[in-house]
């Protein structure tokens, strides 16, 4: 029965996670704090480091690429096809090109 409740428990923080990821408009972005926020508000619990696991594990199925970490960089193992995703929705990016530029892009849950 703890098991069942544990289960449930993680099983409702990562629908509430890809949830809110969903919602990210296309050409803008998010941070994996302020969607642990979002969540926070919610489910009272999380934090940024939860919200990447399930993106890790997850969220092959939303726009992870349009989550960020707070200076506005993708994931590192997949930068690449992060970087050319939001290139192609409009995203603004830093003017190296590496990083999502948060002050013009940043979308709020």
């Amino acid at each position: 029965m703890i098991e069942d409740a544990a289960t449930s428990a993680a099983e409702e923080y990562l629908d509430e996670v890809l949830a809110v990821v969903e919602r990210v408009p296309s050409g803008r972005a998010t941070t994996y704090g302020l969607v642990a926020e979002a969540v926070a508000e919610v489910l009272g619990r999380g934090g940024p480091r939860q919200v990447g696991q399930v993106m890790a594990r997850a969220g092959s199925g939303v726009a992870w690429w349009r989550v960020v970490n707070a200076a506005g960089a993708p994931p590192a193992h997949h930068l690449d096809r992060a970087l050319t995703e939001l290139r192609a929705e409009g995203c603004p990016l830093t003017r190296d090109g590496r990083r999502v530029d948060l002050r013009r892009a940043v979308w709020l849950p």
